[in-house]
């Protein structure tokens, strides 16, 4: 049973081993309060950031303007277990609770280019929304000689940018007597809605006329572009010229600021960097506890016609740098999945020759135990074959009267080609050293001298039977060995001495009745006797070994773990 256990436990180790993914060290959730191509530029750095990190695993949810929908999702993202959360409020009220029960579970959160009503976060990343309201209010009085009619379009109601930008281009119109804000519409960043918002304006108030068209992004400006084309195009009184049209963002690409500005659409544009690696690089230095900045101010800087073109071909290499990048890493990605299904293979390859490594080896431990376990019992009935069996008219050496013992050397191979069952016990081994000549034989009807204290050998028809010689060869055996154990010295000479034999006939006698040598006999003993001093002694292992007749404490060891499978050290644990 423990063997089956053991091999179903070794084959599920390594198919988890060969099937399983390895998982990312930091789970990272992004939360976007919109689906835009400023957001769409900043999730596709964040990405490239993270093929940096091979263990970073990102998820990303979109709210679209919903700021119930986006609490939801940032609830969802903590509820999966994610290390850091990276969230850019959608507004200020409505969101902030959501980011605030994060922050209070002990999450680290970095809010991004929108800010929250408490202080509940860890890093704070963002542009200055305000100083980029101003400085597009002073370029457009630049341009205008600080006089025009303002129509300004803005973001979506209750997010910090739209009112951060919109005080800070009101303080700055402000400065300009002969500068005001006619009109302020409020949009939701969309090209579509603003569109829409500038479209219904213009109809119910056809004869207002602006000089400027201030939007919160460059999408928002670009939809009021369209809806003053629209209404020009359809009026039936002289085309007034269009007005100048600024935004905010001036992102790289075909369909970004930095080319509008250049194209003429647009007159001016901010740059309001992305910087999706900072975010990614920012909050790997939080979850490995290295320093960070709280608070971090990006870098801004005004598009104009006059430094668009550089801008746009400046942009357009990075836009082709990063897609190069991203190109690279999709042939990376891969590549990789290439080597982790060889890298499976193969694992799958060596899990099967390890299991039938294992196979063999719990097949050789599985003999190696039955011949441990048959040898033992073979030892066991050795030992104890002559207390377990009374022979009566033979004693013990030491329990004769008189002192007078009865040699067991005297008893001759019980094999085949030894005496028959009723032939008697010879006193004495002959000098030829063959137990079974003829002088060592007397007459089958001869049976010992009864002696005072002695009782009679049992006998088929007068004579002894080759068990009970066996028996008393064994005993003999075991006490000259167990006189002798602690002498490291002793060999199988020594041995066959004692017994009044010569080496080989020790080795054939003790061979044909157990089945082991002499040596492995003593050696058995000798461990088995040391088995029983780890047990019931404090005796140190070296001083067992010594006790047991090992010349070396490290050759016990080895001794020891051969033929109990575990180290004398450990056995008392």
């Amino acid at each position: 049973m423990k063997t089956a256990n053991l091999t179903a436990a070794l084959a599920a180790l390594f198919m988890v081993c060969a099937c399983t993914e390895k998982h990312a060290r930091w789970h990272i959730g992004i939360s976007q309060c919109s689906e835009d191509i400023w957001r769409d530029w900043q999730n596709a750095e964040m990405k490239l950031e993270s093929s940096l990190h091979h263990d970073v695993h990102l998820s990303f949810a979109t709210a679209r303007d919903d700021s119930r929908l986006q609490s939801q999702q940032i609830d969802s993202l903590v509820a999966t277990g994610i290390d850091l959360l990276i969230v850019a409020p959608n507004q200020l009220q409505s969101v902030s609770p959501a980011i605030d029960r994060a922050f209070d579970s002990g999450l680290p959160v970095i809010v991004f280019e929108r800010k929250t009503i408490s202080q509940k976060y860890t890093a704070f990343v963002s542009a200055d929304n305000y100083e980029m309201g101003r400085q597009m209010a002073m370029y457009i009085a630049a341009c205008t000689g600080g006089k025009g009619r303002i129509m300004e379009v803005m973001g979506l109601k209750g997010s910090s940018p739209a009112d951060e930008r919109h005080r800070g281009f009101h303080d700055g119109i402000n400065l300009y007597p002969d500068m005001h804000v006619a009109a302020s519409l409020h949009g939701d960043w969309t090209e579509a809605t603003a569109r829409n918002t500038v479209d219904d304006y213009l109809t119910r108030h056809p004869a207002d006329t602006f000089d400027i068209v201030f939007g919160h992004n460059d999408r928002t400006a670009i939809g009021a572009r369209h809806a003053f084309t629209t209404h020009r195009s359809s009026s039936s009184t002289p085309a007034a010229p269009l007005p100048l049209f600024c935004g905010i963002d001036g992102l790289p690409g075909a369909d970004g600021g930095i080319r509008q500005v250049r194209d003429s659409l647009l007159t001016a544009s901010y740059i309001y960097p992305t910087r999706g690696d900072l975010l990614l690089q920012l909050a790997i230095d939080i979850l490995e506890g290295r320093p960070y900045a709280k608070e971090t101010l990006l870098t801004s800087a005004l598009v104009t016609p006059e430094n668009a073109n550089v801008l746009y071909l400046e942009s357009e290499e990075v836009v082709r740098r990063s897609q190069r990048l991203e190109r690279l890493k999709l042939m990376a990605d891969g590549y990789l999945r290439q080597l982790t299904a060889q890298r499976t293979v193969s694992v799958l390859a060596c899990s099967v020759l390890a299991l039938l490594a294992v196979a063999l080896l719990l097949f050789y431990l599985y003999h190696r135990g039955q011949m441990n376990i048959r040898r033992e019992r073979v030892l066991n009935n050795l030992w104890n074959l002559s207390t377990a069996t009374e022979i009566p008219g033979v004693t013990s050496p030491t329990s004769a009267e008189g002192g007078n013992t009865v040699q067991t050397t005297d008893v001759p191979d019980a094999s085949p080609s030894g005496p028959s069952a009723t032939e008697a016990i010879p006193h004495h081994i002959p000098e030829d050293g063959n137990p079974n000549s003829a002088s060592s034989r007397p007459p089958s009807t001869i049976s010992p001298p009864q002696q005072e204290g002695r009782s009679e050998l049992h006998t088929v028809e007068g004579a002894a039977t080759p068990s009970a010689i066996s028996s008393l060869f064994i005993q003999r055996f075991r006490e000259v060995v167990e006189r002798r154990m602690t002498d490291s010295e002793l060999s199988v000479e020594d041995l066959a001495a004692d017994m009044n034999l010569s080496r080989v006939q020790l080795y054939r006698k003790v061979k044909a009745i157990s089945g082991s040598s002499p040596v492995e006999l003593l050696r058995t003993a000798r461990l088995n006797r040391g088995y029983q001093l780890l047990l019931t002694t404090d005796k140190t292992v070296a001083e067992v070994a010594y006790a047991v007749g090992f010349s070396a404490p490290a050759y016990f060891t080895k001794c020891f773990k051969e033929e109990f499978g575990t180290l004398p050290g450990d056995l008392r644990k």
